[in-house]
């Protein structure tokens, strides 16, 4: 048997969603220039939903390589979405802006003892370009998300969800 939410139990969940609510309008991607992206052809020219899938792939990868939390995660894919919706990005620059939208994630969750070199990013992740390039990168990506690096993500009402459901659930279930 479920147990009924208190009132003050509703009223903290009330508060915290309404807090992430008003946090997460603030800090999403233009539907605008994700729509571009959606419906562009993948004639290696453009930007695509594919590609876009393809590059977050890659920081999933990266962020269980050095066991960062999920939440370095759905950040830097926020990063990632919010500069893509902004900026029109040649295919061939994608991997420097995941990279560096990234390093911006861990930067801004990560304990600074865990934060890798640039140079060891670049190395592990293969790709063929500078550290002045990531760091060319990193601040057009901070300019264009108004030097917004923290965002309300999808996981954080996961978590506040789950951690509601934890506190109402009985022990058995």
């Amino acid at each position: 048997m479920i147990e009924v939410l208190t009132t003050t139990d509703s009223q903290k969940l009330l508060h915290q969603l309404n807090a992430l609510l008003e946090q997460e309008s603030r800090c999403q991607p233009k539907v605008c220039g994700l729509r571009l992206i959606e419906s562009a052809h993948d004639n290696g020219l453009r930007m695509t939903a594919r590609l876009r899938d393809f590059e977050v792939k890659d920081l999933l990868s990266l962020t269980q390589f050095f066991g960062f939390d999920t939440e370095t995660f759905s950040l830097a894919v926020n990063l990632l979405d919010r500069f893509l919706s902004k900026v029109k990005v040649q295919p061939k620059h994608l991997g420097c802006v995941g990279l560096s939208c990234f390093y911006l994630a861990v930067k801004s969750i990560e304990e600074e003892r865990n934060v890798p070199l640039a140079t060891d990013l670049i190395r592990i992740s293969q790709y063929r370009f500078t550290v002045s390039d990531l760091m060319r990168m990193e601040k057009i990506v901070l300019e264009k998300v108004c030097w917004k690096v923290k965002a309300t993500t999808a996981f954080q009402f996961l978590q506040l969800y789950y951690s509601l459901l934890q506190e109402n659930l009985p022990l058995e279930r």
